[in-house]
């Protein structure tokens, strides 16, 4: 399972995703890339951040991946 997908699964779950997190968890550099490519195949994901310097996302809509293993 590559980054992107265990990101995915993450956000699937429910969970949120800061870059420091997503470092931390995923060792993961551009997280921004990974979100951009997420919501171009179709997937909902949102900056829920209301009053901070940084992004926290969320999957807040649901699709299925057919792609997804």
């Amino acid at each position: 399972m590559n980054k992107t997908q265990k990101i995915l699964r993450y956000l699937d779950e429910g969970n949120t995703l800061t870059q420091l997190e997503a470092l931390k968890m995923f060792r993961c550099l551009r997280l921004a890339v990974i979100i951009h490519n997420l919501r171009k195949r179709g997937n909902d994901i949102q900056n829920v951040a209301t009053d901070t310097k940084y992004a926290i996302y969320k999957k807040v809509g649901w699709f299925y991946d057919w792609n997804r293993s």
